[in-house]
């Protein structure tokens, strides 16, 4: 009987450090909204395709939080209600308690119904961010594989050339 009882106060200490130890990363998960994207920039693009490119994306970054690392990163780029293009991205590992330039490779593909002389025609324009937008989708996790997909909508690009 005796170590019965013994078993089972074993079996609820680890539980209740298992259930602490997901509190904690639930918390750190949370506090990911905390984050700021301070600029953005492109370090480079070269074409692939006559419908494709790669690009090397910088995203300035301020992270109050804990570590963690950004992946499956996906969008689209709208001019008003037309799709301009798709991306995807890779991973990229996001330092804590930082503020600091990331870079972000991705591969950029023109949307159907859209050539290169329109994207031409909107990068030549004096306000070339003007009425851009984007959507994003992406997945934060911490080291330990804990995360959440994060879903933005409408971001105004003109913000980040202010």
């Amino acid at each position: 009987m005796y170590l019965c009882i013994l078993g089972m106060k074993r079996i609820r200490s680890i539980l209740l450090l298992v259930l602490v130890a997901f509190m904690a990363s639930s918390c750190a998960i949370s506090r990911i909204k905390d984050i700021a994207l301070v600029s953005t920039g492109v370090k480079y693009a070269v074409p692939t395709s006559t419908r494709s490119m790669d690009a090397m994306l910088l995203l300035e970054v301020d992270n109050p939080s804990v570590n963690f690392n950004v992946s499956d990163v996906t969008g689209t780029l709208r001019h008003g209600d037309r799709e301009l293009a798709h991306f995807v991205s890779g991973q990229t590992a996001i330092q804590g308690k930082s503020h600091q330039v990331y870079e972000l490779p991705c591969t950029i593909t023109l949307a159907d119904g859209v050539s290169l002389l329109d994207v031409l025609i909107y990068a030549s324009r004096r306000n070339a961010l003007e009425g851009l937008k984007m959507d994003v989708n992406l997945r934060a996790a911490l080291k330990n594989g804990l995360g959440k997909v994060l879903e933005y909508k409408d971001i105004d690009l003109s913000q980040f050339s202010k």
